[in-house]
């Protein structure tokens, strides 16, 4: 099944949705599309009572490179930015477990999409940062320090550094590494079958919602 051109869709009889970011030729880039057209999928899977879980990869190589910069430039950045927090709700308070296959860099506001989603796993080629920074745009700091310690968040913040993925792993930043993006694509789907079979997904995701309340409630 193909939601749209920029992303796909696929649901299996395990009750989990498989969402691909494509627009390789982009590196998975946050467009204005694109961001519309996540917004709109999950809106959808949230009534969907066959699905219990999503995966969400990128196609290609690359997870997301963060949002389109052509699209920055070209218009007004702070207007696009404001326009974003939509998206940013619809993922962050998504009423169902997501589960980031970060089959390679996410950076900027893919790092920020992958740290928006309830479990992160990764493979040799993730690559997580926050380069933007070092052309004056600001870092998600609340985001990251939601997911790992002050320490890291503020060093990528303020450096724009990258952290691999073996160094992901070690500040838990994602919660398993696999060998390559097959196995990683596999072992994701097998833990999104596990949580939808469960029963209890959506349960558990409205509590971690209650007890810790998100980013963008004020949406």
């Amino acid at each position: 099944m193909t939601y749209s051109d920029l992303l796909q869709l696929e649901k299996n009889e395990d009750g989990v949705a498989l969402l691909t970011l494509n627009r390789v030729e982009h590196r998975n880039a946050l467009s204005i599309a694109v961001r519309t057209d996540i917004i709109n999928c999950l809106g959808g899977l949230a009534q969907d009572t066959s699905i219990g879980a999503v995966v969400l990869t990128g196609a290609g190589d690359v997870f997301c490179a963060g949002f389109d910069l052509k699209e920055l430039s070209e218009g007004d950045a702070g207007e696009i930015f404001s326009a974003a927090r939509r998206y940013h709700k619809a993922v962050h308070t998504f009423a169902k477990p997501i589960i980031a296959a970060v089959n390679g860099p996410a950076m900027a506001g893919g790092m920020d999409l992958a740290f928006m989603c309830d479990i992160r796993l990764g493979c040799q080629h993730s690559r997580f940062g926050q380069p933007q920074v070092r052309m004056g745009i600001p870092a998600a700091y609340d985001l990251l320090r939601s997911v790992t310690d002050e320490g890291t968040a503020r060093h990528l913040c303020l450096t724009g550094n990258t952290l691999n993925a073996s160094e992901a792993l070690a500040r838990g930043i994602i919660s398993a590494q696999y060998t390559d993006a097959e196995e990683l694509l596999r072992e994701a789907l097998a833990c999104a079958s596990s949580i939808a079979k469960s029963k209890s997904g959506a349960a558990m995701k409205k509590r971690f919602l209650a007890e810790q309340p998100g980013l963008y409630d004020s949406e």
